[in-house]
């Protein structure tokens, strides 16, 4: 069997294939990248911050990309963000020059972290909660993400915007973790709500002329309680739970976005 970091290694090395060979635009201005989004853009669970505040990781995919790219970055993305948060305070970056932009958003506009929190915990049913978050899904958070992306647009309209979507959490067969919390039932519910949300994100993503990176398949086989999970389970600090951890990063989101900017 092939040591995970080896595997990662090699992954790593796959996505850097797709992109620009950055030598050979060593007399080229660097491209401007700007990063935008929520904990899935920051690095929160990646365990390596240099801004606690908004858990943000060089071992995220925006770093990860500007390498690969020789771009420079402006790294807005911050743990917790949501619509208002983006609108309000990550767009200062963006103007005419900008020519990379990504973003992920909307995950903390449903009441998610509640449901995966009803989800965990023992002797709850958390269905309510899920059914929650798929309201809102349906029902408010389309004409979040509309002023969210009209604001990008206007903000940066030369940029290249990549709307990268949010992986299922779980492998939905087995349980883990020391409250073997959610059940198998509540994971595929969870799961289900997840592909609702991706539905919506991509939808009005291509409304906008964004490009999409759905990421799922390249988590798939490495969910929580797989046997080299890209996403961390219950954790500490709590905060890391339920968020990609470095390989999620490395050999999940950066390859597929890489694909995308290739």
């Amino acid at each position: 069997m092939i040591p995970a970091r080896l595997a990662a290694a090699a992954l790593a090395a796959a996505a850097l294939a797709v992109l620009p060979d950055t030598a050979a635009q060593a007399d080229v201005e660097p491209k401007r990248y700007v990063a935008l989004g929520d904990s899935y853009s920051s690095g929160t669970g990646t365990g390596d911050y240099f801004d606690e505040a908004c858990m943000r990781s060089n071992e995220a995919y925006p770093r990860l990309l500007a390498d690969g790219l020789g771009a420079e970055l402006a790294f807005e993305a911050c743990s917790g963000a949501t619509t208002s948060d983006l609108l309000a305070e990550q767009l200062g970056s963006l103007d005419a020059e900008t020519d990379i932009v990504t973003v992920t958003i909307g995950g903390n506009d449903i009441g998610w972290a509640e449901a995966v929190t009803a989800c965990i915990t023992p002797l709850a049913n958390c269905m309510d909660e899920i059914e929650a978050s798929e309201a809102l899904v349906q029902d408010r958070l389309p004409g979040l993400l509309d002023g969210a992306y009209a604001a990008i647009a206007n903000r940066a309209p030369n940029a290249a915007v990549y709307v990268l979507g949010y992986p299922r959490l779980f492998n939905g067969a087995t349980t883990c973790g020391p409250l073997k919390q959610p059940n198998v039932a509540e994971q595929m519910r969870m799961n289900d709500a997840a592909d609702r949300l991706a539905a919506v994100v991509q939808n009005k993503a291509e409304e906008h002329g964004f490009t999409y990176v759905d990421v799922r398949d390249a988590f798939a086989g490495h969910a929580i309680c797989d046997d080299v999970p890209y996403l961390n389970g219950l954790a500490y600090p709590p905060s890391e739970s339920y968020h990609p951890n470095e390989m999620g990063h490395l050999n999940g989101y950066y390859p597929a976005l890489g694909r995308a900017v290739a």
